[in-house]
């Protein structure tokens, strides 16, 4: 019996073994010191979300316990890859609290990014790892004015047949089903409003194609990558185009004010 038990506990560790990963001590200091220089406030010491920041927030800061990420070039249910966190932390996110911090170095960046995936054990099984999809650049006809409009006509039946429950008839994220919505988070999950000029996603049709072909993890927003065609991904894409509100002027871009000259 003794022998049996020594077995199995020895078949345990093995396992606990095969599932851990090698940690850059190292790299995790660092990554530790910059969170909590930089994230700590939003996404809370344990990386639950629940910062000091959270509670007035909307959307509220991510939590990395779950180990789920929205924006990625992996299939829908994958963890990103390192360039897809990258590209976030680097970029920020349109519409949220999330900016860009383009002050950290890469290597900084790394460091958070191996500090972050010790909040999930997720990254620890590699049967939650995929490599990122190959996602076409746009065809040609979307530089075309007559062969777009043509396209979008097609997108925008497309799109009121799969998209309009969530996003609403006129794209505007006021769909039926959204009193219903919630993520994994037990949140509301409200769906974007695909007008605004700036999405969270991307401003580029390639952004939009790729949210079409991975979805949004821990979101009702499922990946349609076996249930509309490229084409057909591109048209709707073609359509939303044809939505779009004029951007705001910023200060940044406002043309300068009169001088007034006095006697």
């Amino acid at each position: 019996m003794l022998k049996k038990f020594a077995i199995l506990l020895l078949a345990a560790s093995s396992a606990i073994a095969a599932e851990s990963v090698q940690l850059d001590f190292t790299r995790y200091m660092d990554g530790k010191y910059i969170f909590e220089r930089n994230c700590i406030v939003c996404h809370g010491p344990r990386g639950d979300g629940n910062g000091e920041m959270a509670p007035t927030l909307n959307p509220r800061p991510r939590s990395f316990r779950e180990g789920m990420f929205k924006f990625r070039t992996t299939p829908f249910g994958s963890l990103p890859t390192e360039d897809d966190l990258r590209h976030t932390i680097k970029h920020g996110l349109t519409g949220t609290a999330m900016g860009m911090f383009s002050q950290l170095t890469d290597d900084d960046v790394t460091s958070v990014i191996e500090y972050v995936k010790s909040f999930s054990r997720r990254w620890r099984k590699a049967e939650n790892y995929a490599e990122p999809l190959t996602l076409p650049e746009p065809p040609d006809w979307l530089e075309d004015t007559k062969q777009r409009a043509t396209h979008a006509e097609n997108g925008r039946t497309l799109f009121v047949t799969n998209c309009s429950a969530c996003h609403g008839p006129a794209a505007d994220g006021k769909g039926p089903a959204v009193a219903g919505l919630k993520d994994v988070w037990n949140f509301p999950a409200k769906p974007s409003d695909l007008r605004q000029p700036h999405l969270r996603c991307g401003d580029r049709p390639q952004d939009i194609y790729r949210v079409l072909a991975t979805g949004l993890n821990g979101t009702p927003m499922v990946s349609f990558e076996t249930t509309l065609t490229p084409e057909q991904r591109w048209d709707i894409i073609a359509y939303l185009f044809t939505l779009k509100l004029p951007d705001v002027p910023t200060l940044g871009n406002a043309p300068p004010r009169e001088t007034v000259k006095t006697k």
